[in-house]
């Protein structure tokens, strides 16, 4: 690549890598161009769940019932919320039940007329930290397009390109146990 030439976006979300204790930490910052209100009702209304992440059921309360069918691979999570703030704050475990806790946190901010949000993910350090990210990252990709009005199906070409550039950067977080990159 050439000075001129100019640099391509990524294809995908990039996500931020951590060690903690046990665990990967993988941190996502994205700009939606939609209210919070409009955020919010795709990450806890479940009629909106098929078009960014899988037909499902949610009670969005403290305490409140979290289930989803990931019809295609069989995954089926159980789970139950954790935290949460009407507006603000929602998290829950993507684990299937009997698996180790997988939480997985959305933070959502009013700028203006558009939301900033913050998706982080917990995956055990023995698992494949860099494919549950590409698989989030994939996800954002798909919500962001809901929040448009164009809902597509699950990107695979996002899922690839995220899971090889985020193996990189976790396998050399391994390397280097509580780092950040």
């Amino acid at each position: 690549m050439t000075q001129d030439t100019p640099r391509l976006k990524p294809l995908f979300r990039t996500a931020r890598f951590e060690g903690r204790d046990d665990r990967v930490i993988a941190r996502f910052d994205m700009t939606l161009e939609n209210p919070v209100e409009a955020v919010w009702a795709a990450l806890t209304e479940a009629a909106r769940f098929p078009d960014w992440l899988a037909p499902g059921e949610i009670d969005p309360r403290p305490g409140g019932a979290v289930k989803l069918n990931f019809v295609d691979s069989g995954i089926v999570i159980d789970s139950t919320i954790s935290d949460f703030e009407p507006l603000r704050v929602l998290e829950y475990s993507w684990s299937r039940p009997g698996e180790p806790e997988r939480p997985i946190r959305f933070e959502l901010e009013r700028v203006g007329a558009t939301t900033e949000l913050v998706l982080t993910i917990g995956v055990p350090a023995s698992e494949d930290a860099a494919r549950a990210a590409a698989g989030w990252a994939a996800h954002l990709e798909m919500l962001a397009a809901a929040l448009a009005g164009a809902p597509i199906k699950f990107p695979f070409e996002v899922f690839k390109a995220a899971r090889e550039d985020y193996r990189a950067r976790v396998g050399c977080l391994q390397a280097k146990p509580d780092q950040a990159s």
